[in-house]
């Protein structure tokens, strides 16, 4: 089992910036990726950036160039710097794990980040 716990979400105006972080505990096991999904009303829920253990990332093209992810492996956590927000940007964002070797994936309850004037 794997508890991800996120936080950081909020109101914030267009253009400004927020950091989420997401810690993950329980019977800790070798988890492989950590990142984080958003998800609006009525849509599928997408991805917005993963990293992996070793360090290599992916960016939604959407979000590139404005969001950053990092994972500090030692304390299982994962962060995502956001930057020059936008309105369309407004979602839960859902924080995940995939641990090794099952791959299964692990989620969080979620956070609400809302942009807005």
């Amino acid at each position: 089992q794997v508890q991800l716990v996120e936080s950081g979400g909020g109101l914030v105006q267009p253009g400004g910036s927020l950091t989420l972080s997401c810690a993950a505990s329980g019977s800790m096991v070798n988890i492989w990726t950590m990142g984080w999904y958003r998800q609006v009303p009525g849509k599928q829920r997408e991805l917005v950036a993963r990293v992996t253990s070793g360090g290599n990332t992916l960016y939604a093209d959407s979000v590139e160039g404005r969001f950053t992810i990092s994972r500090d492996n030692a304390k299982n956590t994962v962060y995502l710097q956001m930057n020059s927000l936008k309105p369309e940007d407004t979602a839960v964002y859902y924080c995940n794990a995939v641990v090794l070797p099952s791959r299964l994936n692990w989620w969080g309850k979620g956070t609400l980040v809302t942009v807005s004037s």
